[in-house]
């Protein structure tokens, strides 16, 4: 029996491996998922609450109870002139692996995936150190300049897209390799999540509500302006199924090649049907368990918007304009 363990375990840890990974550290090994996380939500962007905060996306984590979502928040970055990479789930040998985000003075790989708000699936756009002090480009970002004086307007970076919500990299999904910025970002210095992040994402954990299983894909609390906090006027909810919203892409001088990506990993995403609520926990020895995902309307606050690509339930893609 032990023997038998041994080698699932190095057969996973060899499958996280081929999986594209801005550093082997960040990799969850150890777990092992047959089906895809859920589509992205469409959900606005709650307004910065101090400044030099700086926006971490929304995600879908894995637990015991199957797929849960971690709530987009603004936290404070740990260092100065550090910039936050988003995690991304990493499809490869019919296994999905979660590579884990991190801080560091450039943004690195993070799957290609479209999370919106800047991070428009290759870099990030929403803001930029100067001088020490963060400013924030309010084309992409939901501020208040009666509050946050620092700031700039970029409108080259808001184009006319399709907009992908696909929330994974790899056969199925997007198709996205690591250019040779985001390459020589994973050698540089990194800093973890902080507390206050491993804190939000542990309170998601044990919120019912935000369980996959519970919200088909669409969770009451999408975004929110503190770190774990899912109640008050700082919480926005998932938009309405196939809604649309003023989104925005990304531009960079990747981004034609940005946008190839999100168009032929939706495009694939199809050929795992039902993988956009249904979530799988898979010991090597287990058979597989889903849990199905259709979609739970919920009205959104006010902000700007997230845009993400769409359930693998095969619904078409949504074209945007608007901010992310």
């Amino acid at each position: 029996m032990r023997t038998i363990r041994s080698i699932r375990f190095l057969l996973l840890a060899f499958v996280m491996l081929a999986i594209p990974a801005a550093s082997h550290a960040q990799i969850a090994v150890g777990v092992s998922i047959r089906v895809a996380p859920p589509a992205l939500p469409v959900y606005e962007q709650p307004v910065c609450p101090h400044a030099g905060f700086m926006w971490t996306p929304g995600y879908w984590a894995y637990g015991e109870a199957g797929y849960y979502w971690v709530p987009g928040t603004w936290v404070a970055a740990p260092r100065v002139g550090f910039l936050w990479t988003p995690g991304y789930w990493g499809f490869a040998g019919g296994l999905y692996g979660w590579h884990a985000g991190y801080w560091g003075p450039h943004i690195g790989f993070y799957g290609g995936v479209n999370y919106g708000f800047g991070y428009g699936g290759v870099g990030f756009v929403g803001g930029r150190w100067a001088g020490g002090v963060f400013a924030y480009n309010t084309a992409v970002m939901h501020v208040d300049t009666t509050v946050v004086h620092n700031t700039y307007v970029n409108r080259t970076v808001v184009n006319n897209t399709t907009v992908n919500r696909t929330s994974f990299n790899g056969e199925g999904g997007i198709h996205a390799e690591p250019t040779a910025e985001e390459r020589s970002a994973e050698h540089e210095e990194h800093v973890s999540a902080t507390h206050e992040q491993t804190e939000h994402e542990h309170a998601a954990s044990t919120n019912k509500s935000l369980r996959a299983s519970e919200n088909h894909g669409n969770p009451s609390v999408a975004a929110t302006s503190k770190p774990g906090e899912f109640s008050g006027h700082g919480v926005t909810a998932a938009k309405a199924e196939g809604a649309h919203n003023a989104e925005t892409h990304s531009a960079s001088a990747h981004s034609n090649t940005a946008s190839e990506n999100h168009s032929s990993g939706h495009s694939a995403s199809s050929e795992h049907s039902n993988a956009a609520g249904s979530e799988q926990k898979a010991s090597h020895s287990d058979s597989a368990k889903s849990v199905g995902a259709s979609g739970k309307n919920k009205n959104a606050s006010k902000g700007k918007l997230q845009k993400k690509g769409k359930p693998k339930s095969g619904a078409g893609d949504e074209k945007h304009q608007g901010r992310g």
